[in-house]
C-alpha cells in the first residue's frame, strides 16, 4: 500500500457510513494511526453519527486496532451515534470476546444486516 492509497474505503446507504478496510491486515502501527485519523474524522468533521465497520476483508488486527475501535466508539457514544461490525471471521470475533471488548460492539453478519439494525 502506498502512502497515499486510504487505508479505508467509505460509501455511503442512507445516512450510515459503510467503511471497509482495505488492507487484509491491520498491524503496522503507521497504517492504524492513519485508519484511527481517517474514521475519528467522519465523527469529529464530517458528523457522521452511524457507522458500520465491515471487517470482511479483515485476516489479522493488533490490540492498537482494539483501541482505535474502542475510542471510536466512545466518540459515536459522546455524540449520540452508534457503531456496528460486521463480516467479521470468528477468529477475529474470538480476540473480542476473550478481551472482553464484544460487549461494547453490536455484531452482524452482513452490511445489510448492520445498516438495518440502526437506530432511527
Amino acid at each position: 500500500m502506498s502512502a497515499e492509497s486510504p487505508p479505508l474505503k467509505v460509501e455511503t446507504v442512507g445516512d450510515v457510513a459503510v467503511v471497509a478496510f482495505v488492507e487484509p491486515s491491520i498491524v503496522d502501527p503507521i497504517l492504524i494511526q492513519r485508519l484511527g485519523d481517517d474514521l475519528y474524522r467522519l465523527v469529529d468533521e464530517a458528523g457522521q453519527r452511524k457507522l458500520v465497520i465491515d471487517f470482511g476483508n479483515v485476516r489479522f488486527l493488533s490490540s492498537q486496532t482494539l483501541a482505535v475501535l474502542l475510542t471510536l466508539r466512545k466518540r459515536c457514544d459522546a455524540v449520540g451515534g452508534q457503531v456496528h461490525i460486521c463480516g467479521m471471521k470468528t477468529d477475529l470475533h474470538k480476540v473480542f470476546k476473550i478481551t472482553k471488548l464484544d460487549s461494547f460492539f453490536d455484531f452482524y453478519a452482513s452490511r445489510e444486516e448492520a445498516v438495518a439494525a440502526m437506530d432511527g
